[in-house]
C-alpha cells in the first residue's frame, strides 16, 4: 500500500477507524470477529489504527490493546481524549461527556495507557473542543503530556481553521481529524487549506458517508442504537433525495470498474497526499474491499464528475443532529 505522512510518521494511506467495533452503529461485535478484523488488517499493510475513549466507554481501546499489543512496533497508534464516558450518578452507568479541563486529560491518557497496553500514545487528539475551556488549555495540558513522554504528537478533531490556529500557537498540532467525504465537503470551506499552510496532516473519518456511498443501506433496518437515526440525511425527505445522488454515483462506479466504497475512497485519496482516510469497519469483507481501494486511478473528468455531482446543494439534509451539531466546531455547509 502507498505511504503518507501522518504529522512525523509515515503511515498507510488507509487506516482503519476502530469505532464501529463496538459503538455507534449496533451491538459491539464479538472478540474474535475483533480480533480477525485487527489482525487482518496489519496483515495487509494497515499501519495507522485510530480508536478514542469514547468508543464502547473504552471497550475499542481495550480490545486493540488485547490485540495489537503484541505488535506494537508495526502501526502508528492514534487515540482521543475529551470526550467519553463517566459516571455521573455515581450508579454504574456511563453517559457521554465534553470535558476537556486539563486535569481530566491527564486522566483519560493514563487510563487509556493502560487500555492500549502500551507506554506511548503515538498521536493524542482531542476528541471535541470543550468550549467551556479555552483551547489554549487543552492543548497546553496535551503539550506536558508530549514532554512527559506519554504521548508523541498532538491532534484535533472537528475544530475550524481559526481554532486550528489558536492550537498550533500553542503547541504544533501533528494531524486534523474530521468528517470528509464526497457527501460531506465541509473541511473545503476553510479547514483543509489550513491544514495546509500548516503542514498539519488531515484525517478524513466517515470516508464512504457512513456507508451511503458503499451501501446499498436502508435507514429502516438500522439499529436502535445506530447513531444514524439521528442524522437528517438518513430520514424522510432528506433520504428520499439524497437516493436520486446513487444513480449518478452507481453509473460511475460502472465506469471505472470498482466497488462504491473504493470509488469514494480514491476520490479522498486522489484529493490530495496529506488526506488519510480512516475507513470503519466490523467485518473483514468490508476491511479487504476498503484497502483495494490504493489500487484504483481515478481520471481528470471522473474526479470532475464526480465533484459536481455532489457539489454545493447536492446533499440534502445536515450531516449531524442539533446536539452534536452544536458540539462540533467545524465550519458548517
Amino acid at each position: 500500500m502507498q505511504q503518507r505522512l501522518l504529522g512525523p510518521f509515515e503511515v498507510s494511506a488507509i487506516g482503519l477507524g476502530c469505532m464501529n467495533i463496538c459503538h455507534a452503529y449496533g451491538a459491539p461485535v464479538d472478540d474474535a470477529q475483533v480480533e480477525r478484523l485487527l489482525l487482518t488488517a496489519l496483515d495487509h499493510g494497515v499501519t495507522h489504527f485510530d480508536t478514542a475513549a469514547l468508543y464502547g466507554f473504552g471497550t475499542s481501546e481495550h480490545a486493540v490493546g488485547r490485540v495489537l499489543a503484541a505488535h506494537r512496533s508495526r502501526f502508528t497508534l492514534a487515540s482521543k481524549c475529551g470526550m467519553q464516558g463517566e459516571d455521573l450518578k455515581g450508579d454504574g452507568r456511563q453517559v457521554r461527556v465534553i470535558d476537556g479541563r486539563p486535569e481530566t486529560l491527564r486522566a483519560t491518557c493514563e487510563a487509556a495507557l493502560q487500555r492500549l497496553r502500551t507506554d506511548v500514545i503515538d498521536l493524542y487528539y482531542l476528541h471535541r473542543w470543550d468550549r467551556q475551556v479555552p483551547i489554549e488549555d487543552s492543548v497546553g495540558a496535551l503539550a506536558d503530556l508530549v514532554r512527559a513522554g506519554k504521548i508523541r504528537a498532538i491532534g484535533l478533531s472537528e475544530v475550524s481553521a481559526p481554532t486550528l490556529h489558536r492550537a498550533h500557537a500553542v503547541h504544533p498540532i501533528a494531524a486534523l481529524q474530521t468528517e470528509y467525504s464526497l457527501w460531506t465537503r465541509n473541511p473545503e470551506i476553510a479547514v483543509l487549506q489550513a491544514c495546509r499552510e500548516l503542514g498539519v496532516s488531515f484525517v478524513a473519518f466517515s470516508p464512504v458517508g457512513r456507508g451511503f456511498l458503499a451501501g446499498p443501506v436502508d435507514p429502516a433496518g438500522f439499529d436502535a442504537k445506530d447513531i444514524r437515526r439521528s442524522m437528517p440525511r438518513f430520514a424522510g425527505s432528506h433520504w428520499q433525495a439524497n437516493q436520486a445522488l446513487l444513480i449518478g454515483y452507481q453509473a460511475l462506479v460502472r465506469e471505472v470498474g470498482c466497488t462504491p466504497a473504493q470509488l469514494a475512497l480514491a476520490w479522498l485519496l486522489q484529493r490530495g497526499p496529506d488526506i488519510l482516510p480512516i475507513p470503519g469497519t466490523a467485518r473483514v469483507e468490508h476491511l479487504l474491499d476498503n484497502l483495494g481501494a490504493d489500487g484504483v486511478a481515478l481520471d481528470a473528468g471522473v474526479m470532475d464528475r464526480l465533484e459536481r455531482l455532489f457539489g454545493p446543494g447536492a446533499v440534502s439534509g445536515d450531516r449531524y443532529g442539533e446536539q452534536a451539531r452544536a458540539e462540533v466546531d467545524t465550519e458548517q455547509i
